[in-house]
């Protein structure tokens, strides 16, 4: 039996959607969902665990906005932003900052839920909620980022091209 196989190729726009998706879906993926216990064999009470639950998010929202603030400085370096372009390029970081609180409002829902038993069902609905949030937070991205890269020159995006492409493919051994 012969199969017939054809490669299909990757349009710029998929590669800048997924590269979108990628800077988006860091924040995510990048901060475990719940909270991890220093000695997973004994039970708290409920108040210490409720306690140690409300540390571990500070902790882990302190250094997630440390990550969101770094990346949003670092997307600035790598595209170049002139003064002209900074209300632009502010519309965007703010959508990223505003991204990254509504899934961190995400996580800390699911790990207080988690606190208590959840059923397979519900747990799936709590991903969904997460997979809701990442598609409305990358339709705002892709608004706001839209405008400042329709104000950029043609030289300016050929370079948010490749950043966005650069980022989109680390770690990809598929386009390498």
């Amino acid at each position: 039996m012969t199969t017939l196989t054809r490669q299909v190729p990757f349009s710029t726009a998929i590669l800048r959607a997924t590269a979108a998706t990628a800077l988006f879906g860091v924040a995510m993926l990048a901060s475990p969902l719940i909270p991890a216990h220093a000695d997973s064999g004994t039970m708290e009470p409920a108040a210490s665990s409720s306690a140690f639950a409300q540390r571990s998010a500070a902790k882990r929202a302190a250094a997630k906005q440390e990550s969101v603030e770094d990346r949003i400085a670092s997307l600035h370096k790598s595209l170049k932003i002139t003064a002209d372009e900074e209300t632009a390029w502010n519309a965007v970081a703010q959508t990223m900052r505003d991204n990254e609180a509504a899934m961190q409002q995400l996580v800390e829902t699911r790990n207080a839920e988690h606190l208590q038993k959840v059923s397979a069902v519900d747990d799936l609905k709590i991903y969904e909620g997460f997979t809701q949030a990442h598609d409305a937070g990358l339709k705002k991205l892709i608004a706001s980022f839209e405008t400042l890269y329709e104000a950029m020159p043609d030289g300016q995006k050929a370079i948010a091209d490749q950043v966005f492409q650069q980022y989109g493919h680390k770690g990809s051994s598929a386009h390498k």
